[in-house]
């Protein structure tokens, strides 16, 4: 029972928990760092999937409704209720300068430009917003591991210090305290995992968006040309 006992002491001081609470304040410091990293990267990545959820989802119905409906008007309507497309964003933005094309008396083709700007600026605006965050999860994904390493390099100099002090070099004296400063390299993995993960998941995402942005923009510019412009 005694034997028991004692086994059961020292497994509970090396539990995840134990090693973390007795790190020196350095790796400490570089844990609760890691913990506020992969805490945020998990607020970016949640907030960012229902971004682009909703960019997609709402893109793919405002282009149904662009290519079947024949009044620009209406479909003015249409893209003020789907507020999350980055493409009812632009064609707004393109109607209203539009609105005022048709306001004059001579439309030709240098009164375009101002079209065509509006798109462009609405586009930019819309990746922007799309990419907002995102560098954070890159910075966290290349960074993460290198801070923990820097935890566990720093940990395990104060160890071999205490160790030339002590003379004490057995692996019960060892093993607690390398433990201890390993954690700090396997939370900064933690956090920067699921980081990668999600960033190039984004990326993707995003990519794609802009590339259907592009191909909206010159069709509509072609509408215009061909309906509008005399």
């Amino acid at each position: 029972p005694k034997l028991f006992l004692l086994l059961a002491a020292e497994t509970a001081d090396l539990g995840i928990w134990s090693l973390v609470t007795h790190a020196s304040a350095v790796v400490m410091g570089v844990m609760i760092l890691l913990l506020f990293m992969s805490l945020f990267c998990w607020y970016i990545i949640g907030n960012k999937y229902f971004q682009v959820t909703r960019a997609t989802r709402e893109s793919d119905a405002f282009m149904r409704a662009f290519w079947s409906s024949g009044d620009i008007d209406e479909l003015y309507g249409v893209a003020q209720k789907l507020e999350n497309s980055p493409l009812s964003h632009m064609f707004t933005a393109g109607y209203s300068e539009l609105a005022k094309l048709q306001k004059t008396a001579r439309r030709a083709e240098a009164d375009l430009e101002n079209v065509e700007r509006a798109l462009s600026k609405a586009m930019l605006e819309q990746r922007m917003s799309l990419e907002a965050a995102t560098p954070f999860l890159a910075t966290t994904g290349s960074a993460a591991p290198f801070v923990g390493l820097f935890g566990t390099v720093w940990g395990i100099l104060l160890t071999f210090q205490t160790i030339g002090v002590s003379k004490k070099t057995g692996l019960d004296v060892l093993g607690p305290k390398i433990a201890e400063e390993l954690i700090a390299t396997a939370i900064g993995l933690v956090a920067a995992i699921p980081a990668v993960i999600a960033y190039n998941f984004f990326v993707r995402k995003i990519r794609v968006l802009t590339s259907e942005m592009e191909t909206f923009s010159k069709d509509f510019l072609n509408i215009v040309r061909r309906n509008f412009l005399t």
